[in-house]
């Protein structure tokens, strides 16, 4: 195993203080805890959104904490949902007394502990809701799941969410902006690579030189489909299939997020990317906007994902406005 870090058993850790010291003037880390917040939080009368999981995705989720986005991030050990006191000193540290919003991803670990930590909250007279977010077309079930998992898509729940909170909405408004995007978004993947937690010191998978993995999960779990490597249009092609069958984009103006998982150099998601484009184009879509980059990783796993996300007025208007997360600038 070759990565630069200290201790394998201390990487959280020693992460957060360096996020921290990036931005000391916008973020903060709230003391005895791994949680990221606004150094500005908790903001009177506004909902606080808060999203988290485990840690080795980066720039998810602290990279998305800062007005217009998020106002805490939870960080768990590397792949492990953050524990539920954790998230419950997430919530009361971004409280500003109009409610809090989480975001979770549909890993079963998540969801129990958030949950967990939204009903210990909820005991200490704080309002919460929350949306989970379920994008992956890849499988339905998997070793992490029940039901469909929480990939790159999450990142427009995050922006658009994140201003309807910053522009005054109400708990109820953005909870309802928040399921209106994950209703209409859509997201698959696929490696080239695996990843090696820190902590196990060994890659967990082995896919051989010539091999990739289709519908891979963050965390390695396993796809729909292993076979030889192939180009990058077949697998722009394979994915973006699967997804216009999982939904109806005819005639829809989207937003497209081609999404690097840690090692894929972005002159090959700009070339994942314009095939992308160029098969919306045939079937009538309009790209209205479109991001390329590392969004949500997999610590050095190569490979990427494809989402896309259905628009009207309200969401275009919503995706548009500005952000000051380090990790997503409109």
């Amino acid at each position: 195993m070759k990565k630069i870090i200290n201790d394998p058993n201390k990487v959280v850790m020693d992460m957060l203080k360096g996020i921290e010291l990036a931005s000391p003037d916008r973020l903060k880390v709230v003391p005895d805890t791994t949680v990221i917040a606004r150094k500005d939080a908790p903001v009177a009368n506004k909902v606080a959104l808060i999203s988290g999981g485990g840690s080795g995705h980066e720039p998810a989720h602290a990279g998305y904490v800062g007005p217009g986005m998020l106002d805490a991030a939870v960080a768990g050990e590397v792949f492990t949902s953050p524990t539920p006191d954790q998230i419950l000193e997430a919530i009361k540290a971004v409280h500003g007394g109009s409610g809090v919003f989480l975001i979770i991803k549909n890993y079963t670990g998540d969801v129990m502990n958030f949950e967990m930590a939204a009903e210990l909250a909820e005991a200490e007279g704080i309002e919460v809701e929350k949306v989970v977010v379920n994008d992956d077309v890849a499988v339905e079930n998997s070793s992490f799941t029940t039901g469909r998992r929480g990939i790159a898509g999450t990142i427009f729940v995050h922006k658009i969410a994140g201003t309807k909170a910053e522009s005054g909405g109400s708990l109820a408004e953005v909870k309802a902006v928040a399921e209106k995007v994950n209703m209409n978004v859509r997201s698959m993947g696929m490696a080239l690579s695996p990843c090696t937690v820190p902590a196990a010191g060994k890659p967990s998978f082995v896919l051989n030189e010539n091999e990739m993995e289709i519908g891979i999960g963050i965390h390695g779990e396993p796809g729909i489909e292993r076979k030889n490597i192939t180009t990058a249009d077949e697998i722009a092609t394979e994915l973006t299939k699967r997804i216009l069958d999982d939904i109806d984009y005819t005639g829809s103006e989207v937003a497209v997020m081609v999404n690097g998982l840690g090692a894929t150099p972005e002159m090959e998601l700009y070339i994942v990317n314009a095939k992308v484009h160029s098969i919306l184009a045939d079937k009538g879509i309009k790209v209205y906007k479109t991001f390329v980059g590392e969004y949500m990783t997999s610590l050095e796993m190569a490979g990427c994902s494809i989402s896309i996300l259905k628009l009207d007025d309200e969401l275009k208007d919503l995706l548009n406005a500005k952000s000051q997360a380090s990790a997503f600038r409109v």
